[in-house]
């Protein structure tokens, strides 16, 4: 599907970003919004959250901000609510967020693991109670989740990380089976090495640059790839897929180049 036939395919939808006040987050929700979505835009930064929701608007879209925090279950349940009271409907989540901190196993205390585990994993499950709860079970509806390829292939001081992709990956297939009933579909996206602020804080240049000739197709992700890969995973034209792990990673784990 080309640009212009895509362009407002998401009309009347009605989508909660979790995550979504910068990186593949913001541009995800500003992307579902240019192709026709009410998005709600959940981010812990309340400053990100109003940026974010501000731009989606000057573009003539649609967007109400929310700032919580995603690992905590009644703040995820609150603003799906109130975005589906909003926007008369709920359609799709997509679990963006994640908090990352590469250190040794030996290194690995209780805070780094909490706060993985809470960004990173517990939003799923919050998520998929939110989908339960608020989406018309007989539309049914979308989650969109974020693996990684860490949850393929080890990496030096990611054990945490791993541990928290490699669960969503497995989370996402058993959420697929339990909700099909509701008819809500649930996908993962695995992006590759993009570049954005908070890649930045922990990847210096030099690494980048190793992820970017480890690549096949020879580039770094855009934060636009990977929204593009959410955008269609909640749209009718993934409505007989649910289970998956899309990799959006220019073939980094299908193996060396």
């Amino acid at each position: 599907m080309n640009e212009g036939s895509a362009v407002k395919e998401l009309e009347g939808q009605v989508v909660l970003v979790m995550g979504a006040g910068r990186g593949i987050g913001q541009a995800t929700a500003q992307l579902l919004a240019r192709r026709g979505a009410v998005v709600g835009v959940a981010d812990l930064d309340a400053e990100s959250v109003a940026q974010t929701t501000a731009a989606i608007q000057q573009e003539g879209g649609s967007a109400h901000g929310f700032t919580l925090d995603v690992g905590q279950r009644d703040a995820v349940l609150a603003a799906a609510r109130q975005l589906r009271q909003r926007g008369g409907r709920l359609d799709a989540l997509a679990a963006c967020a994640m908090w990352i901190r590469y250190e040794p196993v030996a290194d690995v205390r209780d805070e780094t693991i909490d706060r993985m585990m809470g960004v990173g994993l517990k939003s799923v499950f919050w998520a998929a109670q939110a989908a339960e709860e608020c989406m018309d079970p007989e539309r049914g509806g979308a989650i969109v989740t974020f693996a990684s390829p860490v949850a393929d292939r080890g990496h030096r001081g990611t054990a945490v990380y791993t541990a928290v992709k490699g669960g969503v990956a497995a989370l996402t297939r058993q959420l697929a089976i339990e909700l099909a009933p509701l008819r809500i579909r649930v996908n993962a996206v695995t992006p590759g090495a993009t570049p954005t602020p908070g890649a930045h804080r922990i990847v210096d240049e030099a690494g980048w640059e190793v992820r970017r000739k480890a690549t096949p197709l020879g580039r770094l992700g855009r934060p636009e790839d990977v929204a593009e890969a959410v955008a269609f995973l909640v749209s009718e034209r993934s409505s007989y897929i649910t289970g998956e792990i899309l990799h959006v990673d220019g073939g980094l784990t299908a193996g060396a180049f």
